[in-house]
């Protein structure tokens, strides 16, 4: 991650994004999983800014979300 959102950013992030896109966290999250198999997080972060118009700070957001619940179901 080339910048670090303080987790009470990341959480306001989080909570804005269903109303400027219209669509939940939930299905973001699935459009990540069922998304191309990017291994980088920028990579991710670049493909859902380009593939669905997601600005930098939204898209930043929702892989750094989308990869801590991905850590969470390993333990």
């Amino acid at each position: 991650m080339s910048q670090l959102f303080s987790e009470e950013t990341h959480r306001n992030l989080l909570s804005r994004i269903p109303d400027c896109t219209g669509r939940e966290i939930s299905e973001w999250l699935r459009t990540v999983d069922e998304g191309p198999a990017l291994f980088r997080f920028d990579e991710k972060v670049s493909w859902l800014r380009g593939e669905h118009n997601l600005a930098y700070g939204h898209a930043k957001a929702i892989v750094h979300e989308h990869d801590l619940r991905r850590a969470a179901r390993k333990f």
